[in-house]
């Protein structure tokens, strides 16, 4: 385990949604949390809320889709708050909408922001942390990186892009016998503003498919997944766990599920946001919408299985053990008998 208290942790995204739950852990761990988005609102909230919490944040104004932008903000970063120990990455855009009904050039920036901003913060986080040969580095995926539905073919193009590129790079560092770590935490669906900034091209209001979680779920599995970064991946939730293992056993039968229920189970019966979208500019220029959607009511702020993962060594021993004295039992009341 690598506590963070004073430690320098980057997180892409941090202005909002899963970036801004992660934000404020990390806060409450400790740590000095630069902060990297483009929402100047969102990011001076953000850093507010760090200080809150108990650590201290930086602010950084970048846009993960420019390479530059973010390897002069790292750069910056590291001159003022010195070597970079984690670097988390949770930023993304998308558009909710058929397939036929996107844009070439929204497709593109979705892709830009969702798949290479994770890629552009990998390189630079790798470029500043091998000649130190430590670090690590933590990926805020989603049970849809295995699993495609309707109506989110941008994100889930991304998502799938961001798993097979982390297990490439990971490997790699094996290979090398590194010190760096790169961990994939697959989330469930979340109750974030990403439902209300994000470009829909839907008649009615975009939702999470339910069961839904607290953003705060996800910070608290991403943060512990940059303490305990040994483990390839961690998931979080129970629908992921299920989404991820069906997918595994029978793809084609979950394939016809989702296309009868995956339409409807993502969007409400109210009409869609007017007209907000962070895809080509930041929402949050001048409002600051936090950590959480419009969802709070119909939402978890706490998953038993989370629990289970983090202490899947002694949950096994424990069920071994018991499993044991059962048998022990069993024989001896057979031994015993005349």
């Amino acid at each position: 385990m690598a506590p963070l208290r004073g430690r320098v942790v980057v997180v892409t995204g941090a202005s909002g949604g899963v970036g801004r739950a992660v934000v404020r852990e990390l806060g409450r761990q400790g740590a000095e949390v630069a902060l990297i988005a483009r929402g100047t609102t969102g990011l001076g909230a953000a850093a507010v809320d760090v200080g809150v919490a108990g650590g201290s944040g930086q602010v950084y104004e970048a846009d993960v889709a420019d390479y530059h932008q973010v390897k002069q903000a790292a750069e910056r970063i590291e001159a003022k708050l010195g070597p970079i120990a984690v670097w988390i990455n949770t930023a993304f855009s998308s558009v909710f909408a058929k397939f036929t009904d996107i844009t070439p050039e929204e497709y593109e920036r979705t892709t830009a922001v969702t798949y290479l901003g994770y890629v552009w913060g990998t390189k630079v986080a790798l470029d500043l942390m091998r000649p130190r040969n430590e670090g690590t580095i933590v990926q805020a995926g989603s049970a849809l990186s295995q699993r495609g539905i309707p109506l989110q073919s941008a994100y889930c193009g991304a998502k799938h892009a961001i798993k097979g590129f982390t297990e490439s790079v990971r490997t790699e560092l094996m290979a090398e016998r590194s010190n760096i770590h790169v961990t994939l935490v697959q989330l469930p669906a979340l109750n974030t503003p990403q439902f209300e900034w994000v470009l829909s091209k839907l008649r009615r209001h975009p939702q999470p498919v339910p069961p839904i979680y607290q953003p705060e779920v996800a910070a608290d599995a991403i943060v512990y997944a940059a303490e305990h970064p040994e483990r390839k991946e961690y998931w979080v939730g129970i629908p992921t766990v299920a989404t991820l293992l069906a997918q595994r056993v029978a793809p084609a039968l979950v394939d016809r599920y989702v296309s009868r229920t995956g339409i409807q189970s993502q969007q409400t019966d109210e009409k869609p946001p007017s007209g907000v979208s962070n895809l080509w500019e930041p929402a949050d220029e001048d409002t600051d919408y936090g950590a959480h959607g419009a969802f709070d009511q119909r939402s978890h702020g706490r998953s038993p299985q989370l629990w289970l993962s983090r202490h899947r060594r002694p949950v096994l021993l424990a069920l071994a053990g018991g499993a044991a004295a059962a048998t022990l039992t069993v024989l001896r009341r057979a031994t015993a008998r005349p």
